[in-house]
């Protein structure tokens, strides 16, 4: 309504499909694959996941850039659990107390292991973007009042573990595709996400059975290391290790672990000048926010944003 009141318009069901632009800069956008609109300037804002994006951008031959991001899974505990662990307390946790949370990070064979999005009193969800691809992603109702706390516990992918990074801008979305798409197929389709006991997944054993979740799709027990990069794997496993021993009962099978957190952060970045905001090939295109990796989160995208806005409304009145 904010917008509509701006004089700004809403267009829903409509599609980026090119871009127009000479050595002056940008000179109108194809809607829909048939309308094209004159524009004097684009602010591109599409968020992490906008594959057709990138693609489109590096079919168009604008400048795009492989860039590190993280992939791993989603780890979930009966709340109480870490309620006891960081309240220090036995049994149910003070009503006047807000369900417990917890932000964690350990360097294993000099790559990051960290907690990611965590989610008190929160829910696992299904989170892909095309078929045939399992991302799941988490989380917390205004109250906190699930019976879970899940929290994403993701490993760093640098440009080393990718194909050839370099010459394909895209190396680190098909790095992504590759185990979303293995995720789904041990799934056995349907969003049932592979899942595995946390002591058995430091162990590398199969669970036998898996608890209850918030996660509605449901879940099929596979031990990770079957579809999981080995490296991603391995640091995970050294990761719960050194997080066990650091928040005591934390490492417990009361506990799933549930595949695959992959979508933290853009594999591609969109350059742009530092000062103008503007990409360095196309004069008044402004790269923003997380899908242009430039944020991390709602607060720095949002941030962003408004970084974006004065950039192109600066340049509107020179």
């Amino acid at each position: 309504e904010a917008v509509l009141e701006s004089g700004g318009e809403a267009h829903f069901s409509t599609k980026l499909t090119s871009i127009q632009y000479d050595s002056e800069g940008i000179k109108a956008i194809q809607l829909n694959g048939d309308v094209w609109e004159k524009v004097d300037h684009l602010i591109l804002a599409t968020g992490h996941s906008a594959r057709d994006i990138f693609e489109l951008l590096h079919r168009e031959n604008i400048l795009i850039e492989a860039k590190p991001f993280a992939l791993g899974v989603r780890v979930e505990h009966p709340q109480g659990i870490i309620d006891e662990i960081q309240y220090h307390c036995q049994g149910p946790r003070s009503e006047f107390l807000p369900a417990a949370s917890y932000s964690l990070v350990r360097q294993v064979n000099e790559k990051g292991v960290y907690s990611f999005c965590m989610c008190p009193g929160g829910i696992i969800c299904p989170a892909a973007t095309s078929p045939g691809e399992i991302v799941v992603n988490g989380w917390s109702p205004s109250k906190r009042n699930s019976p879970y706390a899940n929290s994403g516990i993701v490993v760093e992918v640098g440009l080393a573990e990718m194909n050839n990074p370099l010459e394909d801008p895209l190396a680190g979305v098909k790095f992504q595709q590759v185990v979303e798409q293995a995720t789904c197929t041990a799934g056995g389709g349907d969003q049932v996400a592979p899942a595995q006991r946390l002591y058995d997944f430091v162990k590398g054993k199969h669970s036998q059975s898996l608890p209850s979740s918030s996660y509605i799709p449901g879940l099929q027990s596979i031990e990770m290391g079957s579809i999981l990069p080995d490296f991603i794997h391995r640091r995970l496993q050294g990761g719960f290790r050194a997080f066990g021993k650091k928040m005591k009962g934390y490492l417990t099978n009361e506990a799933i672990v549930v595949a695959t957190e992959s979508r933290t952060s853009s594999p591609v970045r969109i350059p742009r000048d530092h000062e103008s905001f503007m990409h360095p090939q196309v004069t008044r295109l402004y790269p923003c926010a997380e899908g242009a990796g430039y944020a991390g989160g709602i607060m720095s995208a949002a941030i962003d944003g408004q970084k974006c806005v004065r950039a192109a409304i600066a340049q509107m009145v020179t």
